[in-house]
């Protein structure tokens, strides 16, 4: 008996001694396995990518696209271009598109009138095509001249690889012969999951009123008299909807689907103050990229989290003052103007270092700062680096975060009498120098 409870106690502590070999982070790195071609994990505030698969392959992106098309429509309403009460004329072209109810429309009659906000609904929700077309036509003329936009703001953007050829995400050879000019008639457009991960940054930074419609999950389409359409959003991940894929949090973004760029998802969830943004690209069914999206977003709120790393107010070590020329007071002390946040993996907390880099365009020829000083001048700035396995990296080569440091008080400028004798004690001070030079040489 004794001899067995001794071999337990051995088995249970091996047991504990593998489990001990695994941290969390460890943990979810082992077991996460994405099935998706291409997918990207990202901050929505930093940049900072969290986790990437293949983020570089340039894929179709199908309805994904439409986030492009929103961009602009939410600029052409910011900018005054065009109101959410205006009328929206619907052409031939885009009243044949909206009668096939295959390709994810809301039928659109010549003989009704839609505004801007019903139509923007439609697409934000429904992921309506021809309702896409109708705004394009709208704002820019035609669907080519706004599909030029679309691919000028991309580069505006900095999405490097993509290329749009419509405004709605189908392939050309779907739209009856109607593809803009200048695209092939089988074209469809294309993004890496980096660069739809930008446009989602974007998209959420400048307008993130983008959300109060992506996030409804269910709304009645009005397209006639007697004829209405139930729209329910293919965001299968809002609550209710289908509650096998709810998720907590989750508030947008856009779906795709096409035979080229199989199921595809730009999501975006929020929790604990820390918004997430991810792509998947290339999944097997519907389902698949609510499934996969959800392994993306728990592995990067279980494992990372949003904190302070410096407070406001911290004085770094190397340079907590900086000499000041011509002032009442020869140095200023310095420190951080604001706290510096991070998102930290979790239990990496002491890996990151602050990294001072003083602005030498506030500094004169000699190093210092030029009396008067003002409290709360900038001087400088605060990153930080990152001392644990990997590399740390964001959509953008300068999204790097940091925080100003600024000067703690007020220098004012010396007098005239300070500053001769401060002249006239150096000038003796380099003679005394200089003369015991002098005396040192003659008995060395």
């Amino acid at each position: 008996m004794k001899h067995q409870t001794k071999k337990w106690f051995i088995l249970v502590l091996a047991m504990a001694m593998v489990f001990s070999m695994f941290t969390p982070a460890m943990t979810a790195n082992a077991a996460f396995e994405l099935e998706a071609e291409s997918a990207i994990l990202v901050d929505a505030e930093s940049g900072k990518i969290l986790y990437g698969k293949n983020i570089d392959a340039v894929l179709p992106t199908a309805s994904m696209t439409k986030m492009m098309s929103e961009y602009l429509i939410l600029e052409a309403i910011n900018e005054g271009e065009i109101s959410w009460d205006q009328e929206v004329p619907i052409s031939d072209y885009v009243r044949e598109l909206s009668l096939y109810v295959q390709l994810s429309n809301v039928p659109l009659r010549q003989d009704e009138t839609y505004t801007v906000k019903e139509l923007y609904e439609s697409v934000a929700i429904y992921s309506a095509n021809a309702s896409t077309i109708a705004l394009a036509e709208l704002i820019a003329g035609s669907e080519s001249a706004f599909v030029q936009r679309m691919n000028e703001k991309g580069e505006e953007l900095g999405l490097e690889d993509f290329k749009f050829v419509n405004s709605s995400g189908l392939n050309n050879k779907d739209l009856l012969g109607n593809h803009p000019e200048g695209t092939d008639a089988n074209a469809e457009n294309v993004m890496s999951a980096r660069a739809t991960a930008k446009l989602a940054y974007n998209l959420l930074k400048d307008y993130p009123e983008v959300l109060e419609t992506a996030s409804i999950p269910e709304k009645t389409f009005r397209a006639g008299e007697g004829e209405e359409i139930e729209m329910e959003n293919w965001n299968w991940m809002l609550k209710g909807i289908r509650p096998q894929h709810d998720y907590e949090g989750i508030d947008g973004l856009k779906t795709g689907y096409t035979a080229e760029a199989g199921n595809c998802f730009t999501g975006t969830a929020e929790r604990n103050g820390m918004r997430l943004i991810s792509v998947v690209m290339r999944t097997e069914t519907r389902d698949d990229r609510f499934k996969e999206t959800a392994k993306l977003l728990d592995y990067g709120f279980n494992n990372f989290t949003h904190t302070e790393v410096l407070p406001a107010g911290f004085q770094p070590a190397e340079a907590q003052t900086l000499p000041v020329s011509s002032g009442k007071e020869r140095e200023v002390s310095i420190s951080t103007s604001e706290p510096l946040h991070a998102v930290v993996r979790n239990g990496e907390e002491e890996l990151y270092d602050p990294v001072v880099t003083i602005d030498e365009s506030s500094l004169d020829e000699e190093g210092g700062l030029e009396a008067p000083v003002e409290a709360g001048q900038a001087v400088g700035q605060i990153t930080l680096t990152y001392s644990g396995d990997g590399e740390t990296a964001y959509l953008y080569e300068d999204q790097q975060g940091g925080t100003t440091l600024v000067t703690d008080a007020d220098v004012e400028r010396a007098g005239w009498f300070s500053l001769l004798m401060r002249g006239i004690g150096g000038f003796f001070s380099n003679v005394w120098s200089a003369a015991a030079d002098t005396v040192r040489g003659w008995f060395s």
